[in-house]
């Protein structure tokens, strides 16, 4: 069992193959196949976390992706961010979350903490070069 460090964009498609195929095979966990879908695995994710990091959404987008997996409306958020106007001006982006909806919001939605307390973005309605 052969396995060498993923450094650059080649050994990671080449390990991801690896991987593809280990998974076609189902390997017992205990067995020389299974070991090396364990360690190649731990090495992708290594090396994903460190080349291909996921962004965090922005926080207002992400309460609204909820309200609509969850068919929610405003009248839903009241008891986790204040008054109507409260929750309109939280979703079109004009008031910052404070720390008592970030905690509300956190358990009355599940959103994470970690989401919830990143900076939104105000939308400005235009497109970035080259989209």
């Amino acid at each position: 069992m052969e396995i060498t460090p993923i450094r650059t964009e080649t050994d990671y498609r080449a390990a991801l193959r690896v991987v593809s195929q280990l998974v076609d095979q189902d390997p017992s966990p205990d067995t020389p196949e299974g070991e090396r879908l364990e360690v190649l695995s731990t090495l992708i994710e290594a090396y994903e976390r460190k080349h291909h990091p996921i962004d965090l959404p922005d926080p207002v987008e992400a309460i609204k992706f909820r309200m609509d997996q969850a068919g929610l409306t405003i009248k839903d958020l009241e008891p986790m961010i204040g008054q109507p106007n409260r929750v309109y001006e939280v979703l079109n982006h004009k008031r910052p979350l404070t720390l008592r909806m970030i905690r509300n919001l956190n358990k009355g939605l599940g959103i994470s903490a970690q989401v919830l307390i990143t900076d939104s973005v105000k939308p400005t309605g235009k497109l970035a070069a080259g989209a």
